[in-house]
């Protein structure tokens, strides 16, 4: 004869119990609501701050001479607020990282997929997180102590203090969030794609080049735009190892002021409400936009990639 079930929870303790539960239940729910549309409000909030200290600055300063003047010299009389060389910076360096921390990060991304043994992925992965997890300030005295003297005697240069060096560290601290994003886009591609292909005759290699990557091409980008985010938005590696020179680079081996170390450098010794002090929080809003532009690209290649492999739901 089969024992019966117990009843639920809320008939064991009676009518005063199911109610205490139903409040329970409510109040989870109240709080995870919150929770979820805290990050929504502290947005709206950044976005109104940015908004509401940039824009005193556009009555006295145009816009295209803003974005497109070639000076940045902001304490002058009269002052000069042309963010074009802090922009150029940025974009220097960041490129230059891309070519470090790409094919780094991929590179490392396919050896800890398809070439590791279970024991050296045991070891690399935490390795990996580790070095993503490490101060910038740190990487910031690695560069100053011994990328910055390496290049200046490699090249034979005034200052390691350069884009150069700027782009080597930046590169180094993106190799972890693309190698991590890259492999497990890797590892999401289904085993089925893998054994048609050994099923058609195709070996290793070919299974990994003409298979495995261009189904994964999609999450390897997104990774890709994660890393430039992470390189565009670093402030204190950049402020100790770019050289801090305001002027429009000609070359990697010039002194650059990328916008966020402008701002870190400058935010201090602005007086509250002057224009200085506005033209930094412009700055401040165009890196808001850029970022977000990358993380919208690459939450709709993310997306491209869930539906091409039939994981988006």
């Amino acid at each position: 004869m089969k024992a019966a079930l117990p009843p639920p929870p809320s008939k064991v303790t009676g009518g005063g119990g199911e109610i205490l539960y139903s409040f329970k239940e409510r109040t989870i729910k109240i709080l995870f609501t919150v929770l979820a549309f805290a990050s929504l409000f502290f947005l709206a909030g950044i976005v109104f701050v940015l908004f509401k200290e940039s824009l005193p600055l556009f009555s006295e300063v145009k816009i295209f001479h803003f974005l497109f003047g070639k000076h940045w010299y902001p304490t002058y009389d009269p002052a000069d607020f042309g963010v074009l060389p802090l922009i150029l910076g940025s974009v220097w360096v960041t490129v230059g990282a891309l070519v470090v921390c790409v094919p780094l990060g991929i590179g490392t991304a396919l050896y800890v997929y398809e070439l590791a043994s279970a024991r050296q992925r045991q070891i690399l992965k935490p390795v990996i997180e580790i070095l993503g997890g490490i101060p910038s300030i740190v990487y910031g005295f690695f560069g100053m102590l011994i990328v910055a003297p390496f290049v200046q005697k490699l090249f034979n240069i005034p200052t390691g203090l350069c884009a150069l060096t700027a782009s080597v560290v930046l590169g180094i601290m993106a190799i972890p969030t693309v190698a991590s994003i890259s492999e497990d886009a890797l590892s999401f591609v289904p085993s089925s794609f893998r054994e048609a292909s050994f099923a058609l005759g195709a070996n290793r290699w070919q299974t990994l080049i003409k298979v495995i990557i261009p189904a994964a091409a999609s999450g390897i980008s997104t990774s890709v735009i994660l890393g430039m985010s992470r390189v565009v938005g670093e402030t204190m590696t950049v402020l100790m190892v770019s050289g801090g020179s305001a002027v429009i680079p000609g070359s990697f081996f010039d002194s650059v002021r990328p916008m966020t170390s402008a701002i870190a450098a400058e935010m201090g010794e602005a007086a509250v409400g002057s224009n200085h002090y506005h033209a930094l929080f412009a700055i401040g809003l165009i890196l808001f936009f850029i970022t977000l532009i990358f993380n919208a690209a690459a939450e709709m290649i993310s997306k491209k990639y869930r539906v091409k492999l039939g994981l988006d739901r």
